[in-house]
């Protein structure tokens, strides 16, 4: 495999002299996001593996290009799991989504809002960058606190500042319980009742509201779940559909997902009243996330989520002329973009790596 990081490094060194943009992916799961896509193939799923998997300390080694249900099969096995559940947007058993293209993309599951995000959990990276530098940042342990966190930088920068090789990561064991409560209600009170659950001492690690039903997953030992329960009240959901539910809704498979407008993923503050009482919403992370199906113009969107604090993805456009004019990512002010330049630069002078998926980074 050191043969693969020698060529790769080489291979970028040529691109950058010759000024050709790489194109990086792995399962190509999450083609879809970002900016368009410009430039040579750079295929990472030949890099595969798990490197080096200690349960007992809770921390897992893996290359790049290996396929996240590859990832999950072996620490099921351990009873262990990766606590941002990061989606597939596919089928498990048609999976080819990859840990590189999970934290690439930094997106993270239903469990976000009550166990973390992809890059609370990423303890060390190995990247190529735009020069053809192998470089290591991090460790394999948790207790590593030296240096620049650049391992968290590179979680959702879209491969534009850097190839990731090699990936460390914190991980959880599974949950000794786990059920599904459901509650017939309206959006603004699930909001509401979302955000007072989430004060409250009760083992809750995922939540989601769509078409006048709220439901509300409880995970942790076997008597805070059952304390839970009966205190919540509520439609318990049998386990194979509550299970189904869940990886549904992380894979966007769904039915809310199938609208034919474009899908907006609307970041804001929890408790945030309905803003857009009149469209086709699914609500997740306690109503801090929020997705939107909507045929209205990215500048109406953008400035009335500005207007409560928060910003708006394009996340998927339902075809290339859908949103002609819009960026894929809320434009950022002044200073935060001139940060955002100054990376680009120092990580990949030449603009070789993923050029444009990150809009105008």
């Amino acid at each position: 495999m050191e043969d693969f990081i020698r060529l790769l490094a080489e291979r970028v060194e040529i691109a950058a002299a010759n000024n050709t943009p790489l194109a990086i992916h792995g399962g190509n799961s999450k083609s879809f996001y970002g900016g368009g896509i410009v430039g040579d193939a750079l295929d990472m799923c030949g890099y595969a593996g798990i490197i080096d998997y200690q349960p007992r300390e809770l921390v897992l080694t893996v290359r790049a290009g290996t396929r996240l249900a590859d990832i999950e099969e072996a620490m099921r096995e351990a009873n262990q799991m990766l606590p941002f559940e990061p989606p597939h947007f596919t089928s498990e058993a048609t999976s080819v989504a990859t840990i590189g293209g999970a934290v690439a993309t930094g997106l993270s599951g239903p469990r976000r809002a009550y166990t973390g995000a992809t890059r609370d959990f990423i303890l060390g990276a190995r990247v190529i960058n735009g020069r053809g530098e192998d470089l290591r940042f991090g460790g394999r342990v948790i207790k590593n606190v030296a240096g620049y966190d650049v391992s968290r930088l590179m979680t959702g920068a879209m491969g534009t500042l850097g190839i990731l090789t090699d990936l460390s990561f914190k991980v959880l064991p599974l949950p000794a319980a786990e059920i599904t409560l459901q509650f017939a209600m309206d959006e603004a009170s699930a909001i509401q009742v979302f955000n007072e659950w989430a004060g409250k001492p009760l083992p809750i690690s995922a939540s989601a509201w769509f078409d006048g039903v709220a439901t509300l997953r409880l995970s942790g030992a076997i008597a805070a779940v059952a304390a839970a329960k009966t205190k919540l009240s509520g439609e318990e959901v049998s386990s194979a559909p509550a299970k189904q539910f869940w990886l549904r809704l992380r894979d966007h498979q769904h039915d809310f997902f199938g609208l034919s407008a474009p899908l907006w993923r609307l970041s804001m503050p929890a408790t945030t009243k309905p803003i857009f009482v009149d469209t086709t919403q699914l609500i997740e992370w306690g109503g801090a996330l929020r997705w939107l199906s909507t045929e209205m113009d990215a500048t109406s969107i953008r400035s009335v989520v500005a207007n409560v604090g928060g910003h708006a993805t394009l996340f998927r456009a339902a075809h290339k002329n859908a949103t002609k004019n819009a960026t894929v990512f809320q434009p950022l002010p002044a200073k935060l973009a001139e940060i955002h330049r100054y990376l680009k630069n120092a990580f990949d002078p030449a603009d070789i790596l993923n050029r444009g998926r990150l809009d105008n980074f």
